[in-house]
């Protein structure tokens, strides 16, 4: 009786070697450990010329590398049926460079998200809904200093780290952030196109 080898697939994998092996890209399950360890080392591809970058590879294509040298194993694929490879390579970016493009990206967010909401503000004429409702209960001139503006300019705030559903590094309930399920949908778009142009040979 022949051995099965589960072989489980995820959408997208990293690795930081340019030669890959099964083990790097996938899951592996079998009852016979002898079987198991030697297909965990098998190479299955090589990237191209060490180049970074995210590269496609088909499940099939490792069901036939573990098939052709194990004929006496019966292989049973579980998971997507191509997933992305991305090589990030030995040479990462120095660490002040990555706070940089962080400090970049913050002060770009705080100026923009303040810009936004001041256009907001302009277009509904916040001001003027202020200056009336304040007139209007208390029959007296607004100086534009009011508990209005306060609890306003307050209520934004804390709006915003609601919405976000995080403070620093806490968080305030278990869910994921919008910028979390938006990052998901972003990277599950790029995988789904990177698969299907590499499906209709390069072309989109």
């Amino acid at each position: 009786m022949s051995e099965i080898l589960y072989i489980q697939t995820e959408k997208n994998v990293e690795v930081y070697q340019p030669e890959v092996y099964l083990q790097d890209v996938a899951k592996l399950a079998c009852g016979d450990s002898k079987v198991l360890n030697r297909n965990k080392i098998r190479k299955v591809f090589s990237i191209p010329d060490e180049k970074p970058g995210r590269y496609v590879i088909s499940a099939a294509d490792l069901v036939c590398a573990v098939a052709k040298a194990e004929p006496n194993v019966d292989v049973t694929h579980i998971g997507e049926a191509d997933f992305i490879v991305t090589y990030e390579g030995e040479n990462q970016p120095r660490k002040w460079i990555s706070w940089l493009k962080t400090v970049l990206v913050c002060v770009l967010t705080f100026f923009g998200g303040a810009f936004s909401i001041m256009t907001f503000n302009t277009d509904v004429n916040m001001s003027g809904l202020f200056f009336q409702l304040y007139r209007q209960f208390t029959g007296e001139i607004s100086t534009g200093h009011t508990i209005l503006e306060f609890c306003y300019s307050v209520g934004i705030g804390i709006g915003v780290v609601f919405f976000f559903n995080h403070f620093g590094h806490r968080k305030l309930t278990q869910d994921p952030t919008p910028m979390e399920v938006q990052m998901r949908v972003y990277e599950d778009d790029v995988n789904r196109t990177l698969i299907a142009v590499k499906n209709r040979g390069g072309k989109l």
